[in-house]
């Protein structure tokens, strides 16, 4: 990377909200600060250019200020809101920060994007990084002024002398990257003196975004790369018996033909040629391990997994129970799979939008021979176009630099949306059993919740080397840790168990948005709501008398309010409400659905949401809407079927995910704000937005939802 430190650095230790921050500069025309949070007994013992960092903060003489992080921009708004931070402690211009991906590194201390963290632990260190620049850069203006540090003042990318004087940042540069100790405080500001973060602000690349200007993987300007394309096996994970290339190597334009573990690939001088070539292909395919599994037999198995019942609390007066069945779903993202791909001689360069770089360099590495050496293979993360934890994965990585290297060539390789859906990774079905124990007087004794899930693919680990063998190492241990520290019952209501039991299917999968909640959290609050209708209480009130949480009960006490809960309805048309706290936050939704058409319409939404300091709130709310959709289309319509191993949707023709004119025109968020943390945004709305529309269907209709997506008529 350009802005690494080299090893004359100096060091300098500032403790900030008990944590210990490593910063240091590089004696250079360009001012660099590198900023890591760790634990307080956390000791800058190493050099330099083996220490772990969290993040790069810049400053060029041309004025430019260059953040680098180790997270990748996939639609989120991380960039916007990372360059506010940086902004608003240096004082300068939102236009004059840029924001970039770091390479695969391992110095960097985690590089995974994804549990919804960038801005929980990136928030810190860029803010401190920030001041830290600041604190030399005015240090720096009153060693060439003369003037006591104190008397100075920074604004608009300058700092400013009370005899008017003034220099910009990028002219003090060279001089701030010498300065040992500033003589003011590096400490960041108190939100309170806040005036960027915390506004609505647009997304700094919204021109570049809907002008096409924005550059994505296969975007990059590699003018030398074949377009390649992988003709794969009509089941999950199939593989070839045997085939015949030689109709395919005779159309024009084709540059080469590679076998591949699960498939064939195709390399020519554009994908319309590489596209014809793989349809000339005469391959005849092995089934792959799922081929013996559909819809039903998944049924059947996640149901024989369940544990016996449990016994109820002593005076359990009656049992209420809910059983519930999960899809498998895709992730879908609008950009699907690619990768650039350049292998020459012991080293390779891969291009795509990772959300665990780290990992996609060490598999690249095993893919080519080099598992001891991964240091041999760069990988350069680009902006994705959605991602939702299936970018975790990169088997686009691997298939184009075997092709590369075969070929000898660059590779810019491409899956098609009938690859993506049908030969990718999966959201997990599940089967799911709750038990409420109810006694006198309608108090609840006990609860009990049974998840059945195949076990979810934590093979990255979470942005480190040690996570990622232990979860290759025992995959259940890893899926068990990750649904015990996640999946928590919110509410009072006597002996609480959750339970995870896993199944080992054939079937490929990955963290899907909000990961175990999207499915155990929808579960337990759409049951719940049941339980409340069974005792004759109304259901926001049975949550206020339970709610073990202030901010869940601050966000469900306002989507009451401005959602206008028990407003008079006509038949037909109800509401219905949930909640949700994970990722350093709480939302609520409240969803209004209207049944008396042929299809049940959303007409209203109400969210709030506690995500402590909201950075950026236009971001807050678009992240809050998207992830609402998301969980429209997945309770109403969205899922997939397996036919004898095969998965039967291709694109968003028969995946139905809902369309502009399906979707709500009233979405409102509100933001309800307890404290100055940084809270998680990205995961945190699908699974109350999920349950509150089960829940108003169910106050509809008078039935419970209990099978997903509601309206499939293909199962």
């Amino acid at each position: 990377m350009a802005d690494t430190p080299k090893p004359d650095t100096t060091f300098v230790e500032v403790h900030i909200d008990r944590r210990r921050l490593l910063t240091w500069m590089v004696a250079a025309p360009t001012l660099v600060i590198a900023a890591r949070l760790g634990p307080e007994a956390a000791a800058a013992q190493t050099a330099a250019d083996a220490a772990t960092f969290d993040l790069f903060l810049a400053l060029h003489p041309d004025g430019r200020i260059a953040l680098t992080m180790p997270r990748t921009e996939t639609g989120q708004g991380i960039s916007t809101g990372m360059a506010m931070l940086v902004a608003e402690e240096l004082d300068a211009n939102l236009s004059s920060v840029d924001v970039r991906s770091a390479d695969a590194d391992p110095r960097w201390l985690v590089q995974l994007t994804g549990l919804s963290t960038t801005m929980r632990y990136l928030a810190d260190p860029a803010r401190a990084a920030a001041a830290c620049a600041r604190a030399r850069l005015i240090t720096a203006a009153a060693h060439r002024w003369h003037l006591p540090a104190s008397s100075l003042t920074t604004a608009q990318g300058e700092v400013l002398a009370p005899d008017g004087r003034r220099a910009g940042y990028g002219t003090l540069a060279h001089e701030a990257a010498r300065i040992l100790l500033p003589e003011v405080s590096p400490r960041p500001k108190s939100p309170s003196a806040y005036t960027l973060v915390g506004q609505p602000t647009g997304r700094a690349d919204a021109r570049a975004l809907v002008t096409g200007a924005a550059r994505f993987t296969l975007d990059l300007p590699h003018p030398e790369a074949v377009c390649t394309v992988v003709a794969r096996p009509p089941t999950l994970r199939g593989t070839v018996r045997s085939y015949d290339a030689s109709a395919a190597l005779a159309l024009p334009g084709v540059v080469g033909v590679v076998p591949l573990p699960h498939g064939v690939a195709v390399a020519a001088g554009n994908f319309a040629q590489a596209l014809a070539a793989r349809d000339a292909l005469n391959i005849s395919w092995q089934p792959g391990p799922a081929a013996g599994l559909s819809d039903a037999n998944i049924r059947a198995t996640l149901e024989a997994r369940l544990g016996p019942r449990p016994l109820p609390p002593l005076f359990t007066t009656r049992t209420l129970e809910a059983r519930f069945d999960f899809p498998y779903l895709a992730h879908a993202p609008l950009e699907t799979q690619d990768c650039v791909a350049r292998v020459v001689g012991d080293s390779a360069e891969v291009w795509l939008g990772a959300q665990d770089p780290q990992f996609t360099q060490r598999e690249v590495a095993t893919a080519l021979g080099w598992a001891l050496t991964p240091g041999r293979v760069q990988v350069h993360p680009q902006r994705a176009g959605g991602a939702f934890g299936r970018r975790f994965f990169s088997e686009p990585a691997i298939e184009a630099a075997l092709v590369s290297r075969a070929l000898g060539r660059t590779v810019r390789l491409m899956w098609t949306r009938n690859d993506d859906m049908r030969q990718g990774r999966y959201r997990p079905a599940s089967h799911h059993r709750l038990l409420a124990w109810v006694g006198p007087a309608g108090l609840v004794l006990g609860y009990n919740h049974q998840a059945v899930i195949p076990t979810l693919d934590f093979s990255h680990g979470f942005g480190d080397l040690a996570t990622s063998l232990g979860s290759e190492l025992s995959p259940e241990l890893a899926s068990e840790a990750f649904f015990l520290l996640t999946q928590q019952v919110p509410y009072r209501l006597g002996l609480v168990s959750q339970q995870l039991l896993q199944v080992s299917l054939p079937i490929p999968t990955a963290s899907f948005r909000s990961v175990y909640s999207s499915q155990v959290v929808v579960a337990n609050e759409v049951f719940l709501d049941e339980v409340a209708r069974e005792l004759g209480v109304d259901a926001v009130q049975w949550r206020r008398s339970r709610l073990t949480s202030s901010r869940l009960l601050a966000v469900l006490d306002t989507v009451a309010r401005e959602g206008e809960w028990g407003r008079a309805l006509p038949p037909g048309v109800a509401q219905g409400v949930a909640v949700h706290e994970e990722w350093n936050s709480a939302v609520a939704h409240l969803v209004e659905v209207d049944t008396r058409g042929p299809t049940p319409r959303v007409t209203r939404v109400t969210v709030a949401a506690d995500v402590g300091l909201p950075i950026n709130p236009r971001s807050v709310e678009a992240q809050l809407q998207g992830a609402t959709v998301d969980a429209f289309s997945t309770t109403l319509s969205a899922g997939l079927h397996l036919d004898a191993g095969a998965v039967r949707e291709g694109s968003y023709a028969d995946y139905k995910w809902l369309r502009m004119r399906d979707t709500p025109a009233d979405i409102r968020v509100h933001l309800v704000r307890s404290d100055d943390r940084v809270g998680g945004v990205g995961e945190l709305g699908y699974p109350t937005a999920a349950a509150a529309l089960s829940n108003a269907l169910a106050r509809a209709t008078g039935v419970m939802p209990t099978r997903f997506p509601i309206l499939d008529s293909g199962a």
